[in-house]
C-alpha cells in the first residue's frame, strides 16, 4: 500500500485512490468545487516526494492555460499508486472561508484517466 504525508501524518492509502480522495481522508478538506472534473484548480496541491512524472491530459491543460504548470498539480487528476509526501494544499474550506469543500469527486479520474508523460505532453 502506499504511504500519503499531508500535514504532518502519514498513512497508508489504498492503491487507485484519487489523491483529493486520499487528502481528504487525512482529515484535510481540500477543495474540488468542480467535483474533480480538472475545470477549476481548488484542488491544486505541491509535493514534497514523489511527484508523479505522468499527468492526465485535462490536468496539463488546465495548468498551462493558468500559467501553473510546473508550479502545481490536481489532485483530482492523481492516483495514488506510490509513496508520496505533499508539501502544501493550496486551497482548503479553512483558508477559503467555504461552506463546503464542493461536489464529491467520482471514485475514479474524470473526464479520461489516460496518463501521459509530462515531457511528451509538453511536446505535443
Amino acid at each position: 500500500m502506499p504511504t500519503l504525508t499531508v500535514s504532518g501524518k502519514t498513512s497508508e492509502v489504498a492503491a487507485g485512490t484519487r489523491l483529493v480522495k486520499a487528502i481528504e481522508d487525512a482529515g484535510v478538506e481540500i477543495g474540488h468545487r468542480c467535483g474533480g472534473h480538472a475545470r477549476c484548480t481548488t484542488c491544486r496541491v505541491a509535493f514534497a516526494e514523489g511527484e508523479p512524472d505522468t499527468m492526465t491530459r485535462a490536468e496539463y491543460d488546465k495548468l498551462t492555460e493558468r500559467g501553473m504548470i510546473g508550479q502545481h498539480r490536481l489532485a483530482c487528476q492523481i492516483v495514488c499508486d506510490h509513496d508520496m509526501a505533499i508539501a502544501e494544499v493550496v486551497m482548503t474550506r479553512e483558508n477559503q472561508g467555504w461552506e463546503d469543500t464542493g461536489s464529491a469527486p467520482e471514485p475514479t479520474v474524470t473526464p479520461d484517466p489516460a496518463t501521459f508523460p509530462i515531457d511528451e505532453l509538453r511536446g505535443a
